[in-house]
């Protein structure tokens, strides 16, 4: 008596379907993968190449319960302008005061000193973002 094999001989007659399947989807993984990191990539580069304006907050200060003085510094191209916007929030988080500041004047850096009238006893003074271009 003969004992009939179950399988077939190993790399007898070429890969099977599951090991081809298993390559396929390997490579469109990849694919996939670097194309994502390329759209990922490409954003940020856009993002950081549009930002024509930047600013900070050099200090704040209380002046009362309703009004904080902000002291803003700006760089950006000497002959740009843009608009800053700053806001200021009570302790539990909420805004109570915002405010947009044009910056116009013909230099690469403008220091601003600034009030933000508040609705009530603000903790911070934040810069929210700036712009190119005038709002309004």
């Amino acid at each position: 008596m003969t004992a009939a094999r179950a399988g077939l001989p190993d790399g007898r007659y070429g890969r099977s379907a599951d090991q081809r399947a298993d390559r396929k989807l390997k490579i469109v993984g990849a694919v996939l993968g670097v194309a994502l990191l390329g759209v990922v990539g490409w954003s940020g580069f856009s993002y950081i190449t549009g930002q024509d304006l930047s600013g900070r907050v050099i200090t704040w200060d209380r002046v009362s319960d309703h009004a904080v003085k902000v002291h803003l510094e700006v760089v950006k191209g000497k002959d740009d302008t843009g608009v800053c916007t700053l806001r200021s929030q009570s302790d539990s988080g909420a805004e109570v005061g915002r405010k947009d500041v044009t910056v116009d004047a013909p230099k690469e850096q403008v220091d601003v000193e600034v009030t933000i009238r508040t609705t009530a006893r603000a903790t911070n003074a934040v810069l929210v973002g700036c712009t190119s271009g005038d709002r309004g």
